[in-house]
């Protein structure tokens, strides 16, 4: 029974797009599912990161030989 009701839900949603004829959205991802972060500012957080963690890593060799 849960089964039919699943499939009538997922036929009306997809029924909307024939009807739109030409105006269907690129993507089926809704705004909310987009990741927060874009790809170039996580590239800077990870350069930053693994920047600093290997300045750190050149310093205390330094220091300690």
């Amino acid at each position: 029974m849960v089964a039919k009701q699943r499939m009538r839900v997922a036929s009306e949603k997809h029924s909307k797009n024939i009807t739109q004829r030409g105006n269907v959205a690129k993507s089926s991802k809704t705004q909310d599912e987009r990741y927060p972060v874009g790809p170039w500012l996580l590239a800077l957080f990870v350069f930053v990161v693994c920047g600093s963690a290997i300045f750190q890593i050149i310093q205390s060799i330094r220091v300690g030989g």
